[in-house]
């Protein structure tokens, strides 16, 4: 552990020292484009509530990736700014261009106008266009307000801090199923949340155990004995929530028990694999990362994403 705070601090410097210092880089990053396939992969889920998508729905979908997209890049810069003064004692995010100092804030705070007029723009022209009604698109007026209180105190409230976040992708969820005019899957909603849930508890136990307390104040309210509890807690949660939702999936029909008995073997293979990563190999500070850099985890995913696409064609070829 004396050696790990030095190793993190020293990697950005010489990253930076490799490359000229950019103004444009700096404020792509700031919007976390790396992140953005957690809309990609989260909002169009809420078509799995629709029997046939058509064209429209995937219209509508495609409507609701763009918003929440922006809608987080948003939230992502705003907390940058918020928590710039907390970032420079932390040894990785100190090196963010607004923490580091290498955007100033009156140039973030007009990025941030950017994107809200952008925002407006895209929700202004679906309505118009007749892509989405207007009053489709509150799911991300309620994650604008609820990222707002998060970072103005509740994001140091020891559990509404994990909570807030694993109900920002359920709001995604809501948002894709609302745009495409289909309803919302209850049971995946659930499934969603739960293992949303488990990521974000993951990333905050792999900051105790590298960090401590010291950075993120609503970690005082956790141990790691805690933190594992919770975790195994949302994970049960999450694959009873998948089964049921297989089981009751309209793209299934009444093969929805054989179609979830035949991949719920490799959905809790999955859970137990990310758990594994987060305690016996101490990952998890980065769920995304971990998850798409673990060869196991991905064959895994693979062989389960051609179990259910392979399903779904059988059924929609047998209808």
């Amino acid at each position: 552990m004396a050696t790990y705070g030095p190793t993190l601090a020293q990697q950005p410097a010489r990253t930076q020292q490799a490359r000229p210092p950019s103004l444009l880089r700096d404020l792509t990053s700031l919007v976390r484009p790396g992140q953005w396939s957690k809309n990609l992969v989260v909002v169009p889920l809420g078509l799995l509530g629709a029997e046939r998508p058509a064209g429209r729905l995937l219209g509508g979908a495609v409507a609701a990736v763009i918003a929440f997209t922006l809608a987080s890049a948003l939230v992502y810069l705003v907390n940058d700014i918020s928590d710039r003064d907390r970032d420079r004692s932390h040894p990785q995010k100190r090196n963010r261009p607004i923490a580091a100092g290498r955007v100033k804030v009156a140039a973030a705070v007009a990025f941030a106008a950017v994107l809200v007029v952008l925002l407006a723009a895209a929700v202004t022209g679906c309505a118009l266009l007749g892509v989405a009604p207007a009053g489709a698109w509150w799911p991300v007026l309620a994650y604008l307000a609820l990222n707002v209180a998060y970072s103005r105190g509740l994001k140091h409230v020891p559990l509404l801090d994990v909570f807030i976040v694993a109900l920002g992708f359920v709001l995604r969820l809501v948002q894709g199923a609302l745009a495409a005019s289909s309803p919302v899957p209850d049971w995946l909603a659930l499934c969603v949340f739960s293992l949303c849930l488990m990521l974000i508890l993951g990333k905050r136990r792999h900051e105790m155990s590298v960090g401590g307390v010291l950075h993120r104040p609503a970690l005082r309210g956790y141990t790691v004995a805690f933190l594992d509890q919770l975790l195994v807690f949302a994970a049960v949660l999450t694959a009873i929530a998948y089964v049921l939702q297989v089981q009751n999936s309209a793209v299934f029909g009444a093969h929805g028990t054989a179609v979830a008995m035949l991949t719920a073997p490799f959905a809790l293979f999955g859970l137990a694999r990310y758990l594994q990563l987060l305690v016996v190999d101490s990952g998890g500070g980065n769920p995304s990362r971990a998850l798409f850099k673990d060869r196991v985890t991905v064959s895994n995913a693979l062989v389960w994403s051609c179990l259910v696409g392979g399903s779904a064609l059988f059924v929609h070829a047998a209808s």
